[in-house]
């Protein structure tokens, strides 16, 4: 196949550049309706709702929602039994990803001004966080340690699992993955149901603060209908990648890194940025002769074809200024000296630098969250850390002296907004002149 290429220099590029990166914000009506029907269900019937839209959706069997409840002993021994190349792949992925996060902890800070007014913020972990893993078509233990080890390292008390297992199918790695990154309690357990029993609680499963990880339409749709009772993480759409690229890389390199967003699903986005016309046609070659090899050939071609592009710029400064307009999940940055690069660049998820920095790496290994904003959403928010499990409380502790100033300021402009209750409790602690 050929990817569709696009010339920056070409007067019809604008319109088609925001044809091919516009985001489709629409709501499934459908979806929505009923994730919000499942919903209010659960919260209503707790754990006769929950058990019958198990059942229902994934073709179990349960007579209560306890027999779904996986043991501790059930994760513990499913990593006792991993083989030992993927113990130590599981293991070394952990220890990364654990060490990166706890460089993230927020910590409690306070400072005293001259009339011993003493003002900071006091750090505290949720006291407990759900975590929904896919379990579907695929099961992603990555995904498990990318959204556990950060809640562990910031301190969160409860981390509670939900997995859908339809037709009762526990993955083995899930679990193993489940027992390293400390999780507490797991359930068999998925859809818009699991999310409504962590938000609401059952009569087993506990209510938690809040809600990570990725899930389907309906999961989202639950997601979104849930906060406000409970946080959350994201809302995250399909999978991104931009790479910009001088020409110098090895066009199977950049070839293959388009594929691996683009094997998610046929609404991935894979877009690459060059100044080099000629990198382009080794690239179009790349993808011809490489396509062919890969299992999941048929979602690449499609992802391919509906949101991917190789485009040419006039320089690496054009495609730095157009990846921001992007503001793209994951951007690798595959050119000579990538710093200069990078420090032109506002919006991303995950910036990849270097001809050997994979994006595949960021999704398993390196250490940073491979949760990420999508659809453009870098451009305000950020990768799930454990600032995401952390909270903080302002401290304010005013010293008598400092009650004299203060008192003035709050009473003027109190009375200025006619909230004269305001302005009396802070003249009530004044001094008389």
């Amino acid at each position: 196949m050929r990817v569709r290429t696009l010339d920056s220099r070409q007067p019809a590029f604008d319109a088609e550049f925001a044809e091919l990166v516009a985001v489709d914000t629409a709501v499934d009506r459908e979806i929505e309706r009923v994730a919000a029907a499942i919903v209010d269900d659960v919260k209503a019937r707790g754990d006769a709702a929950l058990l019958e839209y198990t059942n229902r959706f994934d073709r179990m069997r349960a007579t209560s929602v306890a027999t779904l409840e996986i043991p501790q002993r059930e994760m513990q021994d499913a990593l006792d039994a991993l083989p030992a190349e993927q113990r130590v792949a599981l293991e070394t992925a952990a220890r990364r990803i654990r060490a990166y996060h706890e460089r993230q902890v927020a910590t409690t800070w306070t400072y005293t001004e001259d009339d011993g007014t003493e003002l900071g913020q006091r750090v505290n972990a949720l006291d407990s966080a759900g975590l929904y893993v896919p379990g579907g078509l695929a099961a992603y233990p990555s995904s498990l340690l990318m959204n556990a080890l950060p809640a562990h390292v910031a301190g969160v008390r409860d981390i509670v699992m939900v997995v859908p297992t339809p037709d009762g199918t526990r993955n083995p790695l899930v679990l193993a993955a489940a027992a390293l990154a400390g999780v507490s309690r797991a359930f068999a357990i998925g859809g818009a149901q699991a999310v409504a029993a962590l938000a609401y609680g059952t009569e087993t499963v506990p209510a938690v603060d809040k809600i990570v990880g990725p899930g389907n339409a309906y999961v989202a749709a639950a997601k979104r209908r849930v906060f406000g009772v409970v946080g959350i993480d994201m809302i995250a759409g399909p999978s991104e990648i931009l790479v910009i690229c001088d020409g110098r890389t090895d066009p199977d390199w950049i070839a293959m890194d388009l594929f691996s967003q683009a094997e998610h699903d046929e609404l991935a986005q894979a877009i690459l940025l060059t100044p080099d016309a000629a990198f382009i046609e080794r690239v179009q070659a790349s993808i011809g002769r490489l396509l062919p090899t890969m299992p999941r050939r048929a979602i690449i071609e499609r992802s391919l074809a509906n949101r991917g592009a190789l485009i040419l710029t006039r320089d690496l400064e054009e495609a730095c200024a157009i990846a921001d307009r992007i503001a793209p999940e994951h951007l690798e940055i595959s050119t000579d000296d990538p710093e200069r690069w990078a420090a032109k660049i506002r919006h991303a998820g995950a910036l990849f630098l270097g001809r050997h920095s994979s994006e595949a790496l960021g999704d398993y290994c390196a250490g940073p969250n491979h949760v990420l904003p999508t659809a453009r959403t870098a451009r305000f928010s950020s990768p799930l850390g454990v600032y995401d499990f952390q909270k903080r409380t302002s401290l304010i502790r005013v010293s008598e002296a400092g009650a004299q100033t203060l008192g003035r300021v709050a009473s003027t402009l109190a009375r200025g907004e006619q909230l004269p209750a305001h302005a009396a409790s802070a003249e009530y602690r004044l001094k008389p002149r």
